[in-house]
């Protein structure tokens, strides 16, 4: 029981942290009426000029495959790291890695996914 003991404090962390983070946010944060500015979709000090647009779903979807091109290239570092350690085993697989990222770049760019326009 006692070789548990971490996992246990580590669940109790778990379940204190996010309730006492909402209690301290719930005691200092500013009270009273809410100023003008902050019922805005965008607030950033300036008013509005005119209407805010619809944003096209092309920005998100190449969001999206920043975000997942980015991950995968984070990928790297730790085998550029162990690079000598892995030997040719570890160079193939990094290879194979590299082209189902390239096959999904292609595939992306072949549906215009990345065309901004």
């Amino acid at each position: 029981m006692v070789e548990y003991a971490p996992v246990l404090a580590l669940l109790i962390l778990a379940a204190v942290f996010p309730a006492a983070t909402l209690v301290i946010a719930a005691v200092l944060r500013p009270s009273g009426s809410r100023e003008k500015a902050m019922g805005d979709a965008y607030e950033c000090g300036v008013p509005p000029s005119g209407e805010a647009g619809r944003t096209p779903i092309r920005f998100y979807l190449l969001a999206v495959l920043f975000v997942i091109f980015d991950v995968e290239a984070i990928f790297l570092f730790p085998w550029a790291v162990r690079f000598k350690a892995l030997g040719v085993l570890g160079f193939a697989a990094m290879l194979v890695f590299l082209g189902i990222l390239l096959l999904g770049y292609a595939y992306a760019w072949k549906k215009g996914a990345l065309e901004w326009v």
